[in-house]
């Protein structure tokens, strides 16, 4: 039995310990740029972390060692190849590797050892590159209706993938077929490993790809789409149509200018045309184009052009200019009319097609045109009409100011919300915007904004006597005046008070004179009873009969009946 070295042990421990990431995670760096390489993404709590150490393939399974970071220890780089100088650690364990290469294409392994476990976790790195340029070189001098020309071929150097290139006629992508045949190589380059694209397109032309552009674009991987810059070429062929275009404002109005272009087919085209401008015939040379200046709405009907070599060959074509006139009484005046008159409006529109009108009173849309038979003060703003035709418009305006006599439409007072003063309000309307004023001086003044020909006033009294307060307007035109009455703060307190002390006087002097009552009626029958007594005595000595009384008895029996009654009142 032999014994095993210590080596041997470790780097059996070692294969025991170590596993590895089954999944490989594949990261994109763009060349000649810094990029980073993440380790573990999170799978392992940083504070777990012992040892983390970079290493890379350097191919046949030998491995190359990149950097290593203990514990609270600086990183270390060992990196001594291509690699010095270019790597790096971040905070988070990725490798920051910079000047990204093509031979960066290869597998980096983070190793991480946290605890008793050793877990490696490799990231295959893929360079992209965009391409340096896109254009089209070796371009044909002229193209030949039928024959299968080459037009051009279209380069995309230093890349990576290889860019893949698409032809575009007047931006449709142009595909082998019928008249079109597309042939592409790569070549890469052997010190930087970039690819370099060559697509070259052969193309028989029709008569439609006069002044066709043609440009080929390519849309890498990364970064956004690059286009050639567009390229035309010349097609011969004999005129057999023409067409007049016309190119003017739209709406076309009065005032505009107008161009005529006459357009043929035939290639090289014709340097001379005839313009027929309503009866008259201009001749061009040199030119295809010919421009009305200043047109008018007489200017309205056919125009056409034809060729000088072949007049029978011609073109057509109507054109109507738009106009739009309208009139406003009173248009951008200040209009000053007395309140209760009348205001004659009117609107006049001339337009060479259907029209709508619209009315605003202070930018406020109004439904309908507005009349005035009898003018109140709340007619006073800016009016302003739009009359439209399609997207031709104008607008027109006037200032309506309804002047007259102020009057006040009401006087009123409010007791103030501590019971300790009051608030008189005037209420008026006139124009121009009336002065107020008051018969008595007040705080806390405050007045509305005058708006419409109405405002209102406010004042705060605090009345020591009753009063009579009169508010009074005035403008130009006249001025009127209203009074109220406003009773004393201090009185109305001392009044309440007057009033109790005036209920206790009158229990008061209903208690006394019903004791004062009683008190008569207990005297007026002692005194009868004395008098009563007094009279049997002299009716013996007289011999008058006892039960016999005289009138004054009768009388005196009446009145303290009488007294009595009060009493109980």
């Amino acid at each position: 039995m032999h014994l095993l070295s210590a080596s041997c042990v470790c780097a059996l421990f070692l294969a025991t310990l170590l596993r590895q990431v089954s999944s490989l995670e594949t990261v994109i760096g763009l060349y000649g740029e810094t990029f980073e390489i993440p380790c573990n993404n999170g799978a392992v709590n940083a504070e777990d972390i012992l040892i983390t150490k970079w290493k890379y393939d350097k191919g046949e399974g030998l491995p190359g060692d990149l950097l290593v970071k203990q514990k609270n220890q600086n990183v270390s780089i060992s990196a001594t190849d291509e690699y010095k100088g270019r790597v790096s650690m971040a905070a988070n364990s990725s490798l920051l590797l910079s000047a990204a290469k093509m031979t960066d294409q290869r597998t980096f392994t983070c190793m991480v050892v946290a605890g008793a476990d050793i877990t490696e976790y490799p990231v295959n790195v893929m360079i992209y590159k965009m391409p340096a340029g896109l254009e089209i070189s070796d371009k044909a001098e002229d193209l030949e209706i039928g024959k299968l020309t080459t037009l051009g071929t279209c380069v995309a150097k230093d890349s990576n993938p290889a860019a893949i290139i698409t032809w575009r006629k007047n931006n449709t992508t142009l595909a082998n077929g019928k008249g079109i045949s597309i042939q592409a190589s790569v070549l890469v380059d052997p010190v930087t490993g970039l690819s370099t694209t060559s697509s070259m397109l052969e193309y028989s032309a029709e008569k439609e790809d006069t002044d066709a552009e043609f440009s080929c674009s390519t849309r890498h991987t990364v970064g956004s789409e690059l286009v050639s810059s567009p390229a035309t070429f010349t097609i011969t062929y004999s005129t057999e149509t023409i067409v007049l275009q016309v190119t003017a404002q739209d709406p076309l109005v009065e005032g505009d200018n107008v161009s005529l272009k006459c357009v043929a087919d035939g290639n090289p085209a014709p340097t001379a045309f005839n313009f027929h401008l309503k009866g008259e015939l201009v001749k061009v040379e040199n030119t295809d184009t010919y421009t009305i200046t200043n047109v008018s709405r007489n200017s309205t009907g056919e125009y056409k052009c034809s060729l000088v070599d072949d007049p029978t060959m011609e073109a057509s074509k109507n054109i109507t200019v738009s106009y739009l006139d309208i009139k406003l009484s009173h248009s951008g005046t200040d209009v000053k009319k007395t309140a209760g008159q009348a205001l004659n409006l009117t609107l006049q529109i001339d337009a060479s097609g259907g029209v709508k009108v619209s009315w605003t009173k202070d930018n406020v849309k109004l439904n309908k045109e507005p009349k005035f038979t009898k003018l109140t003060y709340t007619d006073s703003g800016r009016y302003e009409c739009e009359v439209t035709m399609g997207l031709l418009s104008k607008k027109d305006f006037f200032e309506l100011a309804v002047e007259g006599v102020p009057v006040i439409r009401g006087l009123s007072k409010n007791r103030g919300e501590d019971h300790r003063h009051k608030v008189l309000i005037c209420e008026v309307e006139g124009f121009p915007k009336p002065n107020v004023s008051w018969s008595i001086n007040g705080t806390s003044i405050d007045e509305t904004p005058f708006v419409n020909g109405k405002i209102t006033h406010k004042i705060t009294v605090v009345p020591t006597a009753n009063l009579s307060v009169s508010c009074s307007v005035a403008n130009e035109f006249g001025s009127d005046s209203r009074t109220i009455n406003v009773s004393s703060i201090n009185g109305e307190v001392r009044m309440d008070k007057q009033d109790q002390s005036d209920d206790n006087d009158q229990t008061k002097l209903v208690i006394g004179v019903v004791v004062g009552l009683l008190v008569a009626t207990i005297v007026i029958a002692l005194a009868y009873w004395v008098y009563m007594k007094k009279s049997k005595q002299g009716s013996w000595k007289t011999g008058e009969n006892e039960d016999g009384s005289s009138e004054e008895e009768k009388k005196l029996e009446e009145k303290v009946e009488e007294n009595s009654q009060k009493a109980e009142v």
